[in-house]
């Protein structure tokens, strides 16, 4: 056997959204924040990012998560995430896998019954707290970033769909959102294809006809990321969303091609962009819960904790929390003879 590479990894998931946690392997990152360091994974170990997410060690529903030393003194560890078309400032669903990672593995000490620590992310610092039982993260709730909405109730024109109005709003990435209705979509599992269809149509539209750029660091644009959302089915459930992670650049000239996947969690971060529009549109109070419900029918409870301002944009502070098990641990090795030295997609799923 020969390598040139090895990273160890811990495999888990969040409310059946895949996160794999790098643990071993990185490189050295430069930079003075998590943000800088991701900036730098971006422009020289870009292939670490394919070679994890994509064949034959990935697949298009999958993020992955780089384990860093914090940048931040108060941090007790810093992460980057990578998914398949870019890297996320913040993401609810990998911050509860890298958390339970942490914790299970003891690289962070865990306490009965609640741990407290602070994880550096590209988008800030953000504190949780899990709740543990005999060596078993049962539950993690974090503090997120500001969530806003940018816009509200405009007219995007969808090729192949029609004008659909839409809500643009920040929860930790940009997301444009609509009612899964509008595209008479139910958005549960068994539709995952035309969710994506219609979800990356909608995400394409928007970053053309809406581009934004996050007031506090312009690095951040977007909308990068689409959501549909629904009414309950489950009275235990406020609403239903379902995000389309990309894979891939969208072809409005092949609107049948599949290029993304769908996130198999109710999103953090899409949750947290659903309250604000909710808050914006005076139908979600500060102090109130708001379960959502994903695809699968798993949830994460967010709350709004207190209003604030980020630049011109009123703002909620949300707090999410989900739960997260380890599923595996693994070691991906680089035979230096490999023709796929940064891995591979293909049409019949990649779209």
């Amino acid at each position: 056997m020969k390598t040139s590479r090895m990273f160890t990894a811990v495999e888990a998931h969040a409310e059946g959204e895949g996160g794999r946690v790098i643990t071993g392997g990185m490189p050295l990152l430069r930079g003075a924040s998590v943000f800088e360091q991701m900036q730098d994974m971006q422009a020289r170990h870009d292939d670490i990012r394919t070679l994890m997410l994509q064949e034959p060690r990935g697949n298009p529903a999958l993020c992955c998560n780089a384990l860093v030393p914090p940048c931040d003194p108060t941090a007790d560890a810093g992460f980057i995430i990578m998914e398949q078309t870019e890297y996320p400032p913040m993401s609810g669903s990998n911050l509860i896998c890298v958390t339970t990672v942490l914790l299970e593995t003891g690289i962070v000490p865990m306490v009965d019954p609640i741990t407290s620590l602070t994880l550096e992310t590209p988008a800030g610092l953000i504190t949780v707290k899990a709740t543990c039982a005999h060596g078993k993260v049962q539950r993690v709730a974090f503090l997120n970033v500001p969530a806003f909405a940018l816009h509200l109730d405009v007219p995007l024109d969808v090729p192949g769909y029609g004008t659909i109005a839409v809500d643009i709003a920040w929860g930790g990435m940009f997301y444009v959102i609509a009612d899964a209705a509008a595209f008479r979509i139910d958005p549960v599992a068994a539709n995952g294809a035309a969710i994506v269809r219609a979800s990356e149509a909608m995400r394409a539209a928007a970053a053309v006809q809406y581009p934004v750029t996050h007031p506090e660091n312009p690095g951040i644009t977007g909308p990068t990321i689409a959501q549909l959302t629904a009414p309950p089915t489950d009275p235990a459930t406020h609403g239903r969303g379902a995000i389309t992670v990309s894979s891939g650049a969208y072809d409005p000239t092949r609107p049948e091609a599949l290029t993304g996947a769908l996130d198999r969690s109710p999103c953090g971060t899409g949750t947290c962009a659903k309250m604000a529009v909710l808050h914006a549109k005076g139908l979600l109070a500060t102090g109130e819960d708001y379960v959502n419900a994903g695809p699968l029918g798993t949830t994460f409870t967010g709350r709004i904790t207190e209003t604030t301002r980020v630049g011109p944009h009123d703002a909620i502070i949300p707090t999410l929390s989900g739960r997260g098990w380890i599923s595996g641990i693994s070691q991906h090795l680089l035979d230096p003879t490999d023709p796929f030295q940064t891995g591979f997609t293909v049409g019949d799923i990649w779209g």
